[in-house]
């Protein structure tokens, strides 16, 4: 999963991290407890950040202050979740899919094609005891605490000509990720891999039609209007991927109740308003017209892309038995919803 939208920072070289750290422990009063967040966003959520740790800073009285770290500052993103194992730092906002290879359930929870289709039905369905239960536990044996989700946004199809159906998509070339890549070859819909760099110059020289990477914020960002207009919501992911914000365990217990509800409380808010600041986003550049012409694939077709990913899902659940309790969860859910 790529993000254009969030311009991160090269990693510094390790003497200045261990210098920047031992700055913090030496800045840290004996009545202070300091926490290192790390985020895998870049400085254009600042304004997030500031509420964050000036929440914290005074619903603590003093006593609590946290560190922000963007991505890439301290360790990379995919890297996080390593880091908050390890105690590098102590709280680290990710997203599953970077650390799939050490956390079996990282791309499910992630969000997989055909998963959720709004954010109420996300919500709802990681509100489950038994969702939260696999996440609790599949991170504890990854050596860190699961703290709770957070929601991103749009992740839809942006193309150089109409789409009013899948069958349109036949005849053309679309940039997509490996998982959605198999989802629409699954429907004989050509796909391509390109990273994000390479969207504008493949868009305009007709290397491809389409491509499946982000929402209309990021693809106005990356000037693909100037190549591709028409922005179509497939109801395929929605949000596109969550976020997952887990803790070093030593760090985590040692705080004090007091302090443990301040933090869950502050990040939940924290995660509330970053997904506000990507809706808001989204909903900007269409409100202010003339970037994209906008519409929303068919429903019949819609529910086709779920059915085609059921071979993404059974890969997933094919690799471990906890994979295959979510899993079966995820088609239980989408059965409920009426796309299988």
């Amino acid at each position: 999963m790529s993000f254009s939208l969030f311009t991160r920072r090269a990693a510094i070289a390790a003497v200045s991290g261990a210098v920047a750290l031992t700055a913090i422990s030496t800045a840290a009063s004996a009545d202070t407890t300091r926490l290192r967040f790390h985020t895998y966003f870049g400085t254009e959520i600042d304004h997030v950040i500031k509420k964050f740790r000036d929440t914290v800073k005074e619903q603590s009285g003093g006593d609590l202050r946290v560190s922000v770290f963007h991505g890439g500052e301290l360790v990379a993103s995919d890297q996080l979740l390593e880091a908050a194992s390890k105690g590098s730092i102590d709280i680290a906002h990710g997203v599953g899919s970077y650390w799939s290879g050490q956390v079996d359930i990282g791309s499910i929870e992630a969000g997989l094609p055909g998963g959720w289709t709004s954010m109420e039905e996300a919500e709802a369905f990681f509100a489950q005891d038994a969702v939260d239960e696999i996440l609790n536990e599949a991170y504890e044996e990854a050596g860190v605490v699961f703290i709770q989700k957070g929601w991103g946004h749009d992740y839809d199809l942006l193309t150089k000509e109409p789409v009013s159906s899948l069958e349109d998509l036949k005849s053309r070339k679309i940039r997509a990720t490996a998982q959605i890549g198999k989802v629409l070859g699954a429907l004989d819909i050509p796909t391509v891999y390109l990273p994000a760099g390479e969207l504008y110059i493949g868009l305009s020289t007709g290397v491809i039609d389409g491509a499946i990477y982000g929402g209309p914020v990021e693809y106005e960002q990356l000037k693909l209007n100037e190549t591709a207009s028409h922005y179509t919501r497939l109801n395929m992911l929605m949000p596109g991927w969550t976020d997952t914000y887990v803790a070093n365990p030593d760090t985590w217990n040692a705080l004090s109740d007091e302090h443990r509800k301040i933090m869950e409380d502050a990040i939940a808010q924290y995660a509330i308003d970053l997904n506000t600041w990507l809706a808001e986003g989204n909903k900007s550049v269409e409100e202010k017209g003339g970037v994209f012409t906008f519409a929303t694939l068919p429903e019949e077709d819609s529910k086709q892309l779920t059915v085609a990913a059921q071979e993404v899902w059974q890969e997933e659940a094919d690799r471990s038995e906890r994979n295959a309790k979510l899993i079966e969860l995820l088609v239980e859910n989408a059965k409920a919803q009426g796309r299988l």
